[in-house]
């Protein structure tokens, strides 16, 4: 039998090694199917409970985007065989991307198969070797990613540091053609938000332009649910490319560009994840649009989503836990002084039936191990009660452990 080199193979289990693999060597939480936790429910007094998923809304299982995707299947099978430009589309591709449109206040929106390749294909096709992108230094991934793989010039700012942005700014914007500055709306891994209104005004002042990562906030921040915009009262259209997902307020899957009407139009023949990769499939687009209608129809689903947000956090507060710099909407992590506590807390909770994967290396400073906590607006106060118990007693029971283990 042949096998892969195996001077691959040693780079494959260096990386591994070097990502952390040791936290895991003993099991681990991740990969669980939480199909099989959830029909074993009742093995837990209080059965099973997931904080762990992005369903911000409580729309994923909603009797209505269900029928919406059955219906699809039904009548338009699972796939759309194509890329749209080459294969077509279907009506129910416009009719969800004029729809969100509307709803969020821009000129067009352009719907991709993947959240994650959207930021990485507008980036690359807005910028060129003479131009600068500069990046909040915890924006997502496939923004950094996005932000590496062209020829431009990438710098990173301190989070949320918009002194340290103007600074860059001022440094370097006469020397180079465009400008792009790209930051999340809401932080998926701190919970926090950028100022948006300094933003836009300093953006504008050194001719820039600006990416605005809204997967997390849309359905979430503003009154209704329209994202950071709306929070902050600002017009969407002066936000050069807004990026958001179906996959978390909209219970569904893949991304979507926000743009002005002629920008979409360009995209829809030029960005390279839309013009190389096939069109959402149809009970995909049918569950999106479903989801997007119960968010106008039901704006009070915000509001109890913000609701039981700022519950989790005073209830955190109250157990002397640190949050953070979360505000408290939607995305709440909970960070531990080590990983072994991180993963012993995150152990604990899935004892007791909590789905809540630790965090301890990917994605994040390796000295801020944390939980994130994902807020949903179909959460009773009673289940972060038992949440908030939980952490504090797995964390009580970790820090004497540990404190015991060092004075030995």
């Amino acid at each position: 039998m042949t096998t892969p080199s195996s001077s691959f193979l040693a780079f494959a289990e260096r990386r591994f090694r070097l990502s952390g693999r040791a936290l895991i060597e003993n099991g681990h939480p991740y990969f669980v199917p939480t199909d099989a936790l959830e029909s074993r429910s009742d093995q837990w007094p209080d059965g099973y409970l997931s904080m762990s998923h992005y369903d911000y809304l409580g729309l994923m299982h909603h009797p209505k985007t269900v029928a919406a995707a059955k219906e699809a299947l039904d009548t338009q099978g699972t796939g759309v065989g194509a890329s749209r430009l080459v294969g077509g589309e279907r009506l129910a591709h416009r009719a969800l991307e004029e729809d969100m449109a509307d709803f969020l206040g821009v000129g067009g929106v352009l719907s991709i198969i993947s959240g994650y390749l959207t930021n990485v294909s507008v980036i690359g096709l807005l910028l060129g070797p003479r131009d600068l992108v500069l990046v909040d230094e915890l924006s997502h991934n496939s923004i950094v990613v996005g932000a590496r793989g062209v020829k431009a010039r990438m710098e990173t700012y301190a989070h949320n540091d918009l002194d340290d942005l103007e600074r860059l700014l001022h440094k370097h914007r006469a020397d180079y053609g465009r400008v792009l500055i790209c930051t999340d709306g809401l932080f998926s891994m701190d919970g926090d938000i950028t100022d948006l209104p300094r933003l836009l005004d300093m953006k504008d002042a050194y001719d820039a332009w600006l990416l605005l990562d809204e997967a997390h906030s849309y359905g979430v921040l503003g009154e209704t649910g329209r994202g950071l915009c709306e929070h902050f009262g600002e017009d969407p259209k002066r936000v050069e490319i807004a990026i958001g997902t179906l996959s978390k307020s909209f219970a569904s899957s893949g991304g979507f560009v926000a743009a002005n009407s002629d920008v979409i139009e360009w995209m829809r023949f030029c960005l390279p994840g839309f013009v190389y990769s096939v069109g959402l499939p149809p009970a995909t687009t049918a569950s999106a649009h479903a989801a997007l209608r119960l968010l106008h129809e039901e704006p009070e689903r915000v509001t109890k989503l913000r609701a039981n947000s700022q519950y989790f956090m005073r209830k955190a507060a109250e157990a002397g836990l640190n949050t953070g710099t979360a505000i408290g909407e939607a995305v709440v992590p909970i960070l531990f002084e080590t990983p072994d506590d991180c993963v012993f807390v995150a152990e604990a909770l899935m004892q007791q039936g909590i789905y809540a994967p630790p965090v301890v290396h990917v994605g994040i400073p390796k000295d801020m191990p944390r939980i994130r906590f994902f807020i949903s607006a179909a959460h009773s106060e009673a289940d972060i009660d038992r949440v908030i118990a939980a952490v504090a007693a797995a964390l009580t029971t970790a820090t004497a452990t540990r404190q015991r283990l060092s004075a030995e």
